[in-house]
């Protein structure tokens, strides 16, 4: 393995992060870093970023993937455990009508998202229900963000989602909060297990509140390369019927959502966005000058 970037990043032969204590403990870091955003970390309350991440955490572990599975489709994601309130890295897919979700860091999770070819990915709901949808977080927790607060049904315009969801979450970094660490250490082998241009996808998605700035502290840290961050896609939006079935954060949910979007025959990853958004988007152009104007 090497090392990339200021952060010293461990890098696998293949390119992708390696998936181990230091990569985590490098990742807690960079996401409470301020000096490599210039402290400009966007929206947020007092408090927020005293022990929580950048704005854009939330917005990479509410992304997932989808794999070419045999002959079927296999979705790539965070989910929640339920008791105890942890967060997990999981491949979920169906095999002769039957479900089946295995964690990424166990064997059968490993030895399954071996065998597929990637796809592409898809943006994290910002409305809807959220993983945990059974826990009630007690007042004063995560800064004051409650994960029940962000669990709507899919027909509600409120904010809400696995977006919001992992902004609660993501208010308080540190080791000892379990579901928070849980959730970091599960988006760490998401991205070591989908490769740098998934992160960099989930990073474009907004050219607000920092993210064009905070996509390139994640270029200069080493987190993913240059190329990666400024890759030539172009995002597709998800049809609504799919988008009902995004909302409703549940496993069985997802694998319908990945059979129901139109992937195309392309060797090259497509990307997936909620029509609303799409607009927001960074293109490769906007990528490559951002890059020339912070490293100014």
């Amino acid at each position: 393995m090497t090392h990339r970037g200021t952060f010293g990043f461990w890098i696998r032969s293949d390119g992708r992060l390696a998936d181990n204590d230091s990569n985590l403990e490098l990742l807690r870091k960079l996401f409470r870093d301020g000096s490599i955003i210039r402290n400009k970390f966007g929206p947020g309350n007092p408090g927020d970023f005293s022990f929580g991440s950048w704005p854009i955490l939330s917005h990479l572990a509410g992304g997932s993937a989808v794999l070419e599975l045999e002959g079927r489709k296999a979705w790539i994601g965070i989910i929640h455990k339920g008791f105890p309130d942890v967060y997990e890295a999981a491949i979920v897919f169906q095999d002769a009508g039957t479900n089946y979700v295995f964690g990424l860091k166990t064997d059968p999770g490993k030895e399954t998202a071996a065998k597929g070819r990637l796809l592409g990915f898809i943006e994290g709901s910002s409305a809807g229900h959220v993983l945990a949808r059974n826990i009630q977080d007690p007042p004063g927790s995560y800064n004051g963000w409650l994960r029940q607060d962000f669990d709507h049904s899919v027909w509600s315009r409120k904010e809400g989602g696995t977006v919001w969801e992992h902004w609660c979450t993501t208010r308080d970094l540190r080791q000892a909060n379990i579901p928070c660490d849980s959730l970091l250490r599960s988006y760490l082998t998401l991205a070591a297990t989908c490769g740098g241009l998934f992160i960099a996808a989930l990073a474009r998605g907004r050219r607000t509140h920092e993210h064009p700035l905070q996509l390139y502290a994640l270029t200069r840290a080493g987190l993913i390369t240059a190329d990666e961050a400024a890759c030539d896609i172009t995002p597709r939006p998800i049809p609504g019927k799919v988008q009902r079935l995004l909302y409703q954060a549940r496993p069985a949910e997802y694998i319908r959502a990945a059979e129901g979007l139109d992937w195309p025959r392309d060797k090259r990853p497509s990307h997936f966005m909620f029509k609303r958004n799409i607009e927001l988007w960074s293109t490769a152009s906007d990528v490559r000058a951002d890059l020339m104007t912070f490293a100014i």
